[in-house]
Formats: C-alpha cells, structure tokens, sequence
C-alpha cells in the first residue's frame, strides 16, 4: 500500500500563491493517476485536479486556469501550484494516486473519488480575504 504525504499548506491573503506537494512511498505513478481534492466541513469531498501518466490534465471548473498539477517522477512528487488564491479555496488539501489506471479512469477520477485507492492525511490551506 502507497504511503502519500502531502505538504505545503497555510494561510495566504486573497490572490497569493501556494504549492502543496505529495511524496512517498511505495509507489511509481508514472504511468497512472494522481489528483488534487479538497474538502471543507460538513461538505463533501471534491476533485480539483487529476493527472494521468505524467502529462495529461483535468481541473474542476472553479480551479482552472488559476491551478496547475504537475508531477516530477524523478523524485516521485506531485504538486500542485495554486495561484490568484479565493477565500473559497479554503479547504483541507488531500493527494490521491492510482498505479493502474487509464485515460479514462483517471478522467472520471476527478469526480468518482472511490476511483483512487491511495489517500494523504491532508494539508490545510486558509486564504483570508
């Protein structure tokens, strides 16, 4: 079982900038899926971003465009670059992997978060308005 940790969460002013990172182990997600969600109390889950193989993208429409999820296998991290931050991004910050996944699968992982078996403890991001 993967061990994902993530970092790089705290408090920014309204139109900062953050990058939260996911490392580990246990895993090589190079030609899987990894992903970005969030989650604020007594709401659900949500997907913010996945990546499939290293390169191919999706974001929920409220982050594009202001987000963007990278992956580095050369040291096996995930990140993802938040930027022009809203108070409305105010969330506890989760990675998520999945080794055997396809374009497809990685597509509808953003929205059927089950699709993942891997999950980080979380990293909170605060935006002050």
């Amino acid at each position: 079982q993967a061990q994902l940790v993530e970092s790089g969460g705290g408090s920014v002013q309204a139109g900062g900038s953050l990058r939260l990172s996911c490392g580990g182990s246990g895993y090589s997600y190079s030609s899987g899926c990894m992903g970005w969600f969030r989650q604020v109390p007594g709401k659900e889950r949500e997907g913010v971003a996945v990546i499939y193989s290293k390169e191919k993208t999706w974001y929920a429409a409220s982050v594009k465009g202001r987000f963007t999820i990278s992956q580095d296998n050369a040291n096996n991290t995930l990140y993802l670059q938040m930027n022009s931050l809203k108070p409305e991004d105010t969330a506890m910050y989760y990675c998520a992997g999945r080794g055997d996944a396809s374009a497809s699968i990685c597509y509808l992982a953003l929205t059927i978060d089950t699709l993942f078996n891997s999950w980080g403890q979380g990293t909170q991001v605060t935006v002050a308005s």
